[in-house]
């Protein structure tokens, strides 16, 4: 924009043709002649706070941000009421632009008993973004304090709860929401999740019912909507339900992006460049299961990158991480439309994203369209429901290709199992039971999955086998203290001791796996199975009983369990279930030989084989570029052997 003034208007001439614009709307050209206005005034404040006004009606929000901070600056020790107001309109720009350390600054220059309600909110939600929920709780009361039905105000405060580990506090919050507003799709599908974590189940199947009711109306209607696809996780659907899930939140999160231009065209001769973009490079679960497949990846033929937005832990794992890569970026500073621009100026060939929509997760990025091909794997069992996604990777069990409707993208398969291991990690060898709390001669059947992941008919299961098998206990893993109280009382009211279910504290992962191995049997979840925990129990030789669903998340065991070769421990209803858990209960001779075969499995099989699964990732890779090269579209890709 010009700064310089018009030769031809003096400065009240310029200041009313600039009224005319604003009055008419006209928001750029009137944005281009307050420049001029303050090429003779720099120093005039309020002109500074009427372009960042201007600026933001115009969708400049980049522009408004530094001309409401200079009006702030500017108006500081003159007028303190147009220093706030300044102050207001940069945190509401900053909001827009995800800048919430931007939001932070400004909102906190506002003395507290003059913040308004949108101040307040957008103070609540940069804390909360900024990983610091404490901070975020009294901003938000204050909130409703003004507005006691404000939508955003109890959202802001249902996740800072949640963050706290309040889950009834914040199920409170998203309860309340759901009935101010009935089809807020985001709050139904929050307080779906938090009673879980609470496990409260008392109404479940009409709560999730309602909450599919309202999704479905509308995907129907075209809408985009704040959904939460990782609510469907733990829930019985369709692969259909997660599919409209995962389009509606798509299409709200993705709303405002616009693609960047073709890439150029590649060196000829380079490596084929595969970019791995997450926040779980650090001691997580994700870290675990695929940093020895990064080692084996052949970097003779393969430019590898991790862009990396999660805190640094300092673990050994990061380490390893950062030597398994030519390239380990740090872009947690980067906001989306600069991560898709890194990616771009990386000349990146195959983006893979690892997180999906999970928390923390930069799926939206990909919108952009910043590398060539790009693809969903590991994070999140699902669809994207972004039709920027090129693939997602999975294998014939998880994403049988007659569901292939069901997914955005074209689905891509593994010739074995989808999920990869790190066979480098110890062989766990248990302390004794007494360390851990549990009977010495008890049968223990361990459910090491988180408590969402628990359900009454999963619990009216859990029942059938503890009375069928008197010596038994089931070792869980902890959750909040409410929680272990409802869970005891279930099984109370199923006619159980409660001490017989027994919760194992949260650990370190070195540890924790060590633990495993005390277990006589693991009892999988459902609909939602055990992911990680379940390849940690087969690596610590503990068999693993599941019950194999429809939806991605209720397959993973059963294909698991096919990968180390033992299909026997499938099953596909809950009675038969019950039956396979009491028939290797009773059968101590039975269980010694499915040990013995799950500790040669870690040699021997195709789950622990970091080395082949790299090269068959790699060849899986190849199978998309080269369909790209030969200019065809992406297209379901089966496996092959």
């Amino acid at each position: 924009m010009a700064n310089k003034p018009h030769p031809a208007l003096a400065q009240p001439q310029l200041l009313q043709k600039v009224q005319t614009l604003l009055n008419e709307r006209r928001w750029t050209q009137a944005a281009e002649l307050l420049q001029q206005a303050l090429g003779q005034r720099p120093r005039d404040a309020g002109l500074w706070l009427t372009l960042a006004r201007t600026l933001r009606q115009a969708g400049d929000f980049s522009t408004c941000l530094r001309a409401a901070q200079q009006a702030q600056d500017l108006a500081a020790g003159v007028s303190e009421e147009l220093r706030i107001q300044a102050a207001e309109l940069a945190a509401q720009a900053a909001t827009v632009l995800d800048d919430f350390g931007s939001v932070l600054r400004h909102a906190q220059q506002v003395p507290e008993g003059a913040r308004s309600l949108d101040l307040l909110k957008q103070l609540g939600a940069a804390c909360n973004r900024l990983g610091d929920p404490q901070a975020a709780v009294a901003p938000l009361m204050q909130a409703l304090t003004l507005k006691i039905d404000d939508r955003d105000a109890y959202m802001e405060l249902g996740f800072a709860f949640h963050s706290l580990k309040m889950h009834e506090e914040a199920a409170e919050c998203f309860r309340t929401l759901s009935v101010l507003y009935p089809e807020h799709l985001g709050a139904q599908a929050y307080l779906i999740q938090l009673e879980q974590h609470a496990a409260r189940w008392e109404g479940w199947e009409q709560r999730l019912q309602t909450m599919l009711d309202t999704q479905h109306r509308a995907w129907e209607r075209g809408e985009s909507a704040f959904s939460v696809p990782f609510t469907l996780v733990g829930q019985p659907h369709h692969p259909k339900q997660m599919l409209e899930a995962a389009q509606l939140t798509a299409r709200h999160v993705c709303r405002a992006i616009k693609p960047l231009p073709p890439a150029p065209a590649r060196k000829p001769g380079a490596r084929l460049h595969i970019a791995y973009l997450s926040n779980d490079f650090q001691a997580h679960a994700t870290a675990t299961l695929l940093t020895e497949v990064l080692e084996h990846h052949d970097r003779s033929r393969f430019e590898i990158s991790l862009l990396s937005h999660s805190p640094a832990d300092g673990s050994a794992l990061r380490g390893r991480l950062m030597q398994a890569c030519d390239r380990f970026e740090e872009i947690g500073h980067l906001d989306l439309p600069g991560t898709a621009q890194r990616v771009r100026e990386l000349g990146v060939d195959i983006l893979i994203d690892l997180k999906g929509h999970t928390a923390g997760s930069r799926l939206a990025a990909l919108a952009y369209r910043a590398a060539p091909l790009q693809v969903s794997w590991l994070g999140f069992p699902g669809t994207t429901g972004m039709p920027e996604v090129d693939y997602l990777i999975g294998d014939p069990i998880v994403t049988p290709l007659d569901q292939a409707p069901f997914y955005s993208e074209c689905i891509a398969q593994m010739p074995h199992c989808y999920q990869p291991n790190d066979r480098k990690r110890e062989r766990p060898v248990p302390p004794a039971r007494s360390e851990l709390g549990l009977p010495e001669q008890a049968l223990v059947l361990l459910s090491a999955n988180q408590i969402y992941k628990l359900n009454a008919p999963l619990f009216d299961a859990w029942s059938e086998i503890l009375k069928a098998l008197p010596e038994a206990v089931i070792w869980q893993l902890s959750g909040a203290e409410q929680a272990h109280e409802r869970l005891h009382a279930e099984m109370a009211a199923r006619g159980v001791a409660p001490d017989r279910l027994i919760f194992m504290p949260k650990l370190p992962l070195g540890p924790h796996l060590r633990r495993l191995a005390a277990a006589d049997l693991a009892l999988d979840s459902w609909p939602c199975n055990g992911h990680t925990t379940s390849s940690d129990a087969l690596w610590a030789a503990v068999p693993v009983v599941t019950l194999q669903g429809e939806p991605f998340a209720g397959r993973v065991c059963a294909s698991l369990l096919h990968s180390v070769g033992m299909p026997e421990l499938i099953c596909q209803d809950a009675r038969t279930y019950v039956q396979r858990v009491c028939e290797l209960g009773r059968d101590s001779a039975r269980r010694a030989a499915l040990r013995e075969r799950l500790v040669k499995a870690r040699d021997e099989s195709p789950l622990f084989d970091a080395a082949r699964f790299a090269h068959d990732l790699e060849q899986l890779l190849l199978r998309m570029w080269q369909r790209h090269v030969d200019g065809l579209p992406p297209a379901n890709l089966p496996a092959q052997n």
